[in-house]
Parts: structure tokens; sequence; C-alpha cells
């Protein structure tokens, strides 16, 4: 079993940056790929970016392509998101993930899940 806890979140302007820490905990940790989504009321649940545990490669989503960067310390057993150019669109609640597999294809093969933690982008 692994526990995932974010924090990070908080308001910003846009334009400015965030960074969302991930942190894991539990049996063997560091053998999950970790990904980010992120949640509106409303609009569901959107995959942001995830790095893989077998070979730290990150796969993202083109609408955070460029702007969001993840990446992980498996010594500490933390994943990060850093989020530039922020925009009033990636107002949401994050969410970070976990999967045994090195390449999940869906949100339905991530077994472990954070509680969140709100981003607010407003001037």
């Amino acid at each position: 079993q692994v526990q995932l806890v974010e924090s990070g979140g908080g308001l910003v302007q846009p334009g400015g940056s965030l960074r969302l820490s991930c942190a894991a905990s539990g049996r063997d940790a560091r053998l999950y790929t970790i990904a980010w989504f992120r949640h509106v009321p409303g609009k569901g649940r959107e995959f942001l970016a995830y790095i893989s545990y077998r070979d730290g490669r990150a796969t993202y989503a083109d609408s955070v392509r460029g702007r969001f960067t993840i990446s992980r310390n498996n010594v500490e057993n933390v994943a990060y998101l850093q989020m530039n150019s922020l925009k009033t669109e990636d107002t949401a609640a994050y969410y970070c993930a976990g999967s045994g597999r090195s390449r999940p294809s869906d949100s339905s093969q991530y077994s472990f899940w954070g509680q969140g933690t709100q981003v607010t982008v407003s001037s």
C-alpha cells in the first residue's frame, strides 16, 4: 500500500509559478510511476503528466507541455510538478497518483491517489 500526499497549492497571479509536491510513503513507493492530474468541477479529470519509475522518462499532455515539468526524487520518495506561466484556466484541484505500470495509458491504471491540493490562478 502506498500513501500519497500533495502540497504546494495556493493562489497565484496569471503568469506566475508554483511547485507542487507529492510525498509517497509505504512499501516500495519508489517503484511506482507517478502522475499528476487535475479536476475542475463540471469538466472532469484531466491527465497532465507522468514520470516512469523504470527509466524516469516524462510524458506530458499537450495542454501543459512546455509550461509544466514533472520530476521525482527517488531517495526522498517525492515527486514534483513545476508549473510556470500559469493561466486562469489552470485553476483546479491537482492530484498525484501512483501506478505499477511503467507507462500507464489511462487513469484506470493508477492504484493510489492523493487527496489533492487546490491551485487558483487569479489576479
